[in-house]
């Protein structure tokens, strides 16, 4: 069986980088930052896969965490990378990500 914590490890070190990235910025300067947008996504996608080779009971054992949430940004991100919509990555980055480190913190 896989070792989860080092998937939790990628989970939470992600979301500490995206945490630093748009510290102190505010939407439109997010919008106008390629460069951290394109950080911003890479962490988000990072969060993905690592969500996806959690283990099943894992997963279970902690069902107030947003799995599939977390997982579906990936392949929104991977998959419709043309359309993806930077309101939505925003909105993810600076409100759904502090809460999820709460949640992840847990885990650790």
């Amino acid at each position: 069986m896989k070792d989860d914590s080092i998937y939790i490890d990628h989970i939470f070190n992600s979301i500490n980088r995206i945490i630093d990235y748009i510290s102190g910025k505010i939407r439109e300067t997010f919008e106008s930052d390629q460069l951290t947008q394109d950080a911003v996504v890479r962490q988000l996608e990072v969060i993905g896969e690592a969500t996806n080779r959690v283990s099943k009971e894992l997963r279970l054992k902690n069902p107030d965490i947003p799995w599939s949430d977390m997982a579906g940004m990936r392949d929104v991100l991977i998959h419709d990378y043309i359309d993806v919509d930077l309101g939505v990555v925003w909105k993810t980055a600076s409100e759904d990500i502090p809460n999820l480190k709460a949640l992840i913190l847990r885990l650790q």
